[in-house]
């Protein structure tokens, strides 16, 4: 993630073994599992914000389908929040009352 933490609480949230754990997800998926190409470099939780740190709830994948997968998670967390837009709301005509 180009970002790294920054904002994130999510390295708060792993469990005490998530080295042993990570490891052990690198080494079941070399190969990133979404575009099957590249070497795996991160452990992803398949569904955000889940905290499924289960085997099963994890994925190898590479640096660049991380950080799309992120983006995309990030964009809709934002979308679904309602954050307000930058720009500013159309003023009415000065003449109609």
């Amino acid at each position: 993630m180009a970002g790294g933490w920054k904002g994130s609480d999510r390295k708060s949230r792993l469990p005490s073994g998530w080295s042993k754990i990570r490891a052990r997800i690198l080494a079941r998926d070399p190969i990133c599992k979404i575009c099957g190409v590249r070497p795996s470099a991160f452990c992803d939780h398949i569904v955000a914000k889940a905290d499924d740190h289960s085997d099963t709830g994890l994925q190898g994948l590479c640096g660049p389908c991380h950080d799309q997968k992120s983006a995309r998670e990030g964009a809709a967390a934002a979308k679904a929040k309602g954050r307000p837009t930058r720009q500013r709301p159309g003023e009415s005509h000065p003449g109609i009352l």
